[in-house]
């Protein structure tokens, strides 16, 4: 066994032990912190593969942003965790179901020989000047650029119907309309009114 295996079966153990610790642990806060790890033990295994510019991008993107705005949202939402784990049993043997569906289908699929060592070789070395960056953009943009194009577009209208299901306006909230402030008078604000004095008030 070479080095590079023995790496890829310690990256790999400690992925699918992550993985299991965040769907399986009672805390949201080190689930998350779980996925965090999972996702660099992915970045690890992709820089086996010389894969560094995707590797880099999982560490940045998704650790370095995604995750670090779900682990502020858990803590700034107020979760019941009693109130979460209501439901866990009614769910339990459907879910129960669907995770030993999904095992088997793995099981089958990996067993099947497709998946070894002599169909699936490692990737050869390259030389030194060598950037799997340039050959990425180069590939995205030539041959898969409509592809990409409609990722793009399929995302933009994710973020636009999110942002519409999200956008309501609350009747009892008093919101500011900046259009008819810049236009009012003092006339409309402050009204003086003149009262005579009492007559022990006078001199």
């Amino acid at each position: 066994m070479t080095f590079l295996e023995v790496v890829f079966y310690v990256f790999a153990a400690v992925l699918i032990a992550s993985s299991l610790l965040v769907v399986t642990v009672r805390n949201p806060v080190r689930a998350a912190l779980f996925l965090v790890l999972a996702f660099f033990s992915a970045a690890c295994l992709w820089l086996t593969l010389e894969a560094e510019f995707l590797a880099i991008t999982l560490v940045l993107v998704y650790v370095g942003a995604v995750m670090v705005l779900f682990l502020f949202v858990i803590m700034m939402l107020d979760i019941d965790i009693a109130q979460m784990r209501a439901g866990f049993a009614n769910y339990l043997p459907l879910g129960s179901i669907v995770a030993l569906v999904m095992a088997g289908e793995l099981i089958l699929v990996m067993l099947s020989g497709e998946f070894g060592a002599t169909e699936l070789p490692r990737p050869a070395g390259q030389a030194v000047g060598y950037s799997n960056t340039e050959a990425l953009g180069r590939l995205v943009y030539t041959d898969y650029v409509f592809a990409f194009e409609v990722a793009a577009v399929i995302l933009l209208v994710a973020i636009i119907a999110a942002i519409s299901l999200t956008l309501r306006r609350r009747p009892e909230t008093r919101y500011q309309a900046p259009e008819k402030q810049v236009r009012v008078r003092k006339e409309d604000r402050i009204r003086i009114i003149k009262m005579p004095r009492r007559p022990e008030e006078k001199s």
